[in-house]
Order: structure tokens, then C-alpha cells, then sequence
């Protein structure tokens, strides 16, 4: 494979990507730093196919990155392959407004082919290419130039390593019949609206209890100033103000702008200078949310009491055995919270439908239905059901 040198201009750039252009996969990864913004700085971009490789230099005076932009986003002929990819997508959506398409996560297809949850890179590549892979520049400041042959070194190895493991894993997916297995877990990968925040549906990832709507009014607008504030500042969110005190203001709204002073979590000068003020009007403005707006309940049956805790924890162990029996990560299947959803009565689920039902929800609702029954054969937990056990226990009378 042809290593290039660091690319610094657009020329090399267009010309890589015309290359690229022809390929059916390529490999990508990125090294960005975003401890003390809002908005992630995108540092390298490594690329890579089966015949070359590349890191591109964002930071590169005067360089325009509309080729490999247009390659990531406008060429759907070319598959693009990350691993835990989230935040490299989310960096392109940054620059674009749109998502890199058609895209393929080789953590996310781990999941289908092993009982890995979330695999890591060094992990996966010493697992199908037996390669230790040196983690000494990870924690680099990648925003420093000049970039160090060592630094570059081990960013374009991301891709390269990538590109070689990636048909290994599409065969055995096409081996397996699993790749549809994975449709919805990509389209998620690819859908641009988990990737652009709307401040005004920020709150909805702050934990809080309770379901009053005067405090959740409070809640959506205080979230929505903090973002605006962040953004403008480019700064993180938490810079401004922490989760957990942005839940207690919510709850308990200070009167005065001097009782500010007095939360936990906020700087003293809060209570007297201009954004302790715009804090203040944020909270007199806030309108109770609406009722269309209300969070909705959590799905549930019949309250699950003890006997339905231990159907629940029955269908745990279901889930671990049928994973391992399959070598598929039990997170792809489904999750405790709907294993205890189906314990309690609940039927509208994820895992009682399509190829989930298939391969366990069947089994699964059989045996909150008792028709399934755990046992041991050869020293190992099985699965069997009550009527293939009755029948063997009449044959052996039988005899």
C-alpha cells in the first residue's frame, strides 16, 4: 500500500480524491480536540483504500476541503467505513449539514458477528490482524503543528489496518446472512438529526425527576439559554453550567439574582454581572411546558412485583445463553429494559418483531408463556421446550 505524505494543499487533495472516487470502500478516521469548545476542531483526516493512504491536514493554510467533502457526503458509489464512528460523522455534519453516505461501523458490525459489545480499535485489530497497535500518541495535542512523523504515523495506521480488516468483516457478515441485521443500527449512523443540536430540545438529555410542568417549562428554557450561550462562545456546555445544577435551578428557582450566590455550582460572580442577569430573565420568561410536550411514561405492563422481577431475570439469562449459542452481542438483540417490559405484560416491542423474534423474541415470549423451560445437557444451561421434555420423560417411562 502507497503511504502519502501529509497532505497540505488542495491540489493534492483533489487529486487524492478523484482517485478515491473510484473505489468501492474507503476507510476514514479523524483526530479532532474539543476539550475547550463547543464545536469539535477537526485536526487530521486520514483516508484510505486498498492501494493508498493518506493523512490531509485540516489546519493547512489555505487548503479547501470540498473534495473530500463532496467524496464523504455527494458520492454514494463509494462506501464509507469508520469505526465507532459517531464522532467523525458528527464532525462532517458540522461542516456540511449532512452525513457521509452510505457509511458502514465495524464496532456496530461486531456486534452481529461476535458477542463484543463495544470492541474497541486496538482490540479489533489485534483480533482479526494479530497486530499490537502503539497507543503512545493517542492522547496528543493534534492541534500543535508541526505534526510529528510519529503522530502522523500512527493516524494513518487507523485507516490502513481499517481497510484490511473491513472485507474480512463483510465476509463473514455475507457468510453469516447478518449484514440485515445491522440496516437499523447504520441508518442511525447516518441520520443527520442525532448529530445537529436544537437548543430546544436539549433538556430532554438532562436527567430529572419528577414530571411538573412548571419545573420542565424551566428545564427546556434554561437548557436552550446554555446551549445558545455555549455555542456563541464556543465553549462547552458544562463551561457554563454543569447538568445537574442546571436540574437544581430548575427545581428550586432562585428569587433574586443576588441568591445566586447561594447555588451550588455557580460561581459567586453570578450575582451581579450579565450573564447571572440574562440567567434571571431566562427563569421570569419560562412557561410551563405544554402538554403535548410532556415526556412520555415509560412503557409497562402490570407492575412486575417479585414473581415478575424473576420471570425478568429468567429472561436475562435466556438472552446470555441464546448470545452465546450465536456469538452475537446480547446489546444487539435487546436490552434489560425490555426484558423487564416483557415480563410485566408488555407486547409492542422491538424484540417481537423482524428477525429479533426470529432468532429470540420467540423463544423469549415462550418462556414468559411457559412454554420454554431451562435444563442441563452435557454440563451446560440449554433451552427446551416443556413439551419436547414431557415427551422424552413418556418415552423413557415407556421403557
Amino acid at each position: 500500500m502507497k503511504i502519502h505524505d501529509l497532505i497540505t494543499t488542495t491540489e493534492a487533495l483533489t487529486e487524492l480524491c478523484e482517485r478515491l472516487a473510484k473505489s468501492e470502500f474507503v476507510a476514514v478516521d479523524t483526530e479532532f480536540m474539543r476539550e475547550n469548545t463547543y464545536w469539535p476542531e477537526l485536526c487530521l483526516v486520514q483516508i484510505a483504500n486498498t492501494e493508498e493512504a493518506a493523512a490531509i491536514d485540516p489546519l493547512a493554510k489555505g487548503i479547501d476541503l470540498t473534495p473530500l467533502l463532496d467524496l464523504m457526503t455527494d458520492n454514494e458509489e463509494v462506501l464509507k467505513v469508520f469505526h465507532a464512528g459517531g464522532q467523525d460523522v458528527e464532525i462532517i455534519v458540522n461542516l456540511t449539514g449532512k452525513t457521509p453516505q452510505p457509511v458502514f461501523d465495524t464496532q456496530i458490525a461486531m456486534m452481529a458477528i461476535s458477542q463484543s459489545e463495544q470492541i474497541g480499535y486496538a482490540n479489533l485489530v489485534d483480533s482479526w490482524l494479530n497486530i499490537t497497535v502503539d497507543k503512545g500518541a493517542r492522547f496528543t495535542d493534534w492541534s500543535r503543528r508541526p505534526l510529528t512523523d510519529r503522530q502522523i504515523e500512527y493516524a494513518i495506521g487507523d485507516v490502513t489496518h481499517l481497510s484490511k480488516i473491513f472485507p474480512k468483516i463483510l465476509k463473514k457478515l455475507i457468510k453469516t446472512g447478518r449484514g440485515v441485521w445491522l440496516d437499523a443500527e447504520m441508518e442511525k449512523l447516518a441520520d443527520a438529526s442525532n448529530y445537529i443540536v436544537d437548543p430546544g430540545s436539549a433538556w430532554k438529555r438532562i436527567r430529572s425527576s419528577g414530571r411538573n410542568p412548571q419545573v420542565l417549562g424551566r428545564l427546556k428554557a434554561l437548557a436552550a439559554w446554555r446551549e445558545k450561550e455555549a455555542q456563541h462562545k464556543d465553549i462547552p456546555r458544562g463551561r457554563i453550567m454543569r447538568d445537574e445544577t442546571l436540574a437544581d435551578v430548575a427545581s428550586h428557582p432562585p428569587k433574586r439574582q443576588a441568591d445566586l450566590a447561594k447555588v451550588r455550582g455557580l460561581s459567586g460572580a453570578w450575582k451581579d454581572n450579565d450573564i447571572g442577569k440574562r440567567l434571571m430573565q431566562v427563569i421570569e420568561d419560562a412557561e410551563p411546558l405544554p402538554k403535548g410536550e410532556m415526556p412520555e411514561k415509560a412503557k409497562r405492563g402490570a407492575p412486575l412485583g417479585k414473581e415478575g422481577a424473576l420471570v425478568a431475570d429468567l429472561l436475562k439469562l435466556l438472552l446470555k445463553i441464546r448470545a452465546r449459542e450465536i456469538d452475537v452481542a446480547s446489546r444487539l438483540l435487546t436490552r434489560a429494559d425490555e426484558m423487564e417490559a416483557l415480563a410485566a405484560g408488555v407486547r409492542d416491542l422491538k424484540v417481537l418483531e423482524g428477525w429479533r423474534y426470529e432468532v429470540f423474541g420467540r423463544d423469549a415470549l415462550e418462556l414468559v408463556e411457559g412454554k420454554l423451560a431451562f435444563a442441563v445437557k452435557d454440563g451446560k444451561l440449554v433451552m427446551t421446550h416443556i413439551d419436547d421434555m414431557r415427551s422424552s420423560m413418556e418415552e423413557g417411562l415407556a421403557k
